[in-house]
């Protein structure tokens, strides 16, 4: 791959990750294992606070899994880089907000990306699908994710048959939060990574964690874990200034400044 497939910019506390690989942004291993570096400097980067994820162009956001490579000879199973395919979906640790901007279609692997983000706005063109039933294999993370995220019979619908939902139906379901004219969306993006660039970083920490973490426990254990401080994140945060901060800045009643420590 050419670095320009996967293009970035950062702003701020705002980093911008475009892929751009036509005419599809379908990922192969390379591509993948460049979103896993690029994902991971991220996490570790204590400058950055939230990542926009978008695809070049205004058609597709992300066919997924480059078939032209898998005819080629790349294992589905192999060796996708640091984070798993797609860079984000197994990357340890990470607990920075992300929004994804879905600008087109987005199916397979492209929409098992997208449901990694935590929030998802979507072009009022885009469509969703999880057409690896036709291609006779599994949509593994999808299969793992959109269950817990939909209701279950529109998930299975989804995985057994390869159905197309629009973005108007994906929103009906819960798993895009706003749809946009495609003219905006990458300002919307922008918008609401603005607002969370300006939160404090330790909560979102805490929040990811909490949230990832606590998925399949019960309530009263997942909540002992909590006020424990058995979460790294939480007794980061509750050992932290920017705790203070924000009990100080509610007293002042003026705006906290967040150091991110």
């Amino acid at each position: 791959m050419t670095a320009a497939e996967v293009k970035t910019r950062t702003d701020g506390g705002i980093l911008e990750v475009i892929i751009d690989r036509p005419k599809a942004n379908a990922i192969d291993r390379a591509t993948s294992t460049r979103l896993g570096e690029i994902f991971s400097d991220f996490r570790d980067n204590p400058k950055l606070r939230v990542a926009i994820i978008s695809g070049g162009g205004d058609r597709f956001f992300s066919a997924g899994w480059d078939l032209k490579a898998a005819a080629g000879g790349e294992e589905v199973d192999g060796d996708y880089g640091i984070g798993g395919f797609g860079g984000i979906q197994e990357l340890e640790n990470f607990n920075k907000p992300v929004i994804c901007a879905v600008n087109g279609i987005c199916c397979g692997g492209g929409f098992e990306i997208a449901l990694c983000a935590d929030i998802i706005i979507a072009a009022d063109h885009a469509t969703f699908a999880l057409p690896e039933i036709r291609s006779g294999t599994v949509a593994d993370a999808a299969s793992i994710k959109l269950p817990k995220r939909i209701p279950y019979h529109i998930a299975m619908e989804m995985l057994l048959t390869g159905r197309w939902l629009d973005a108007v139906e994906g929103n009906r379901w819960g798993f895009v939060n706003e749809i946009v004219p495609a003219a905006q969306l990458m300002e919307r993006a922008w918008e609401i990574a603005r607002v969370i660039e300006a939160g404090p970083p330790l909560v979102y920490a805490a929040i990811k964690e909490v949230v990832r973490e606590a998925e399949n426990m019960q309530f009263l254990p997942a909540l002992k874990k909590i006020t424990g401080r058995e979460f790294s994140t939480v007794d980061a945060l509750y050992s932290s200034e920017d705790q203070l901060e924000g009990a100080r800045a509610f007293a002042e009643k003026r705006d906290p400044v967040w150091q991110g420590k």
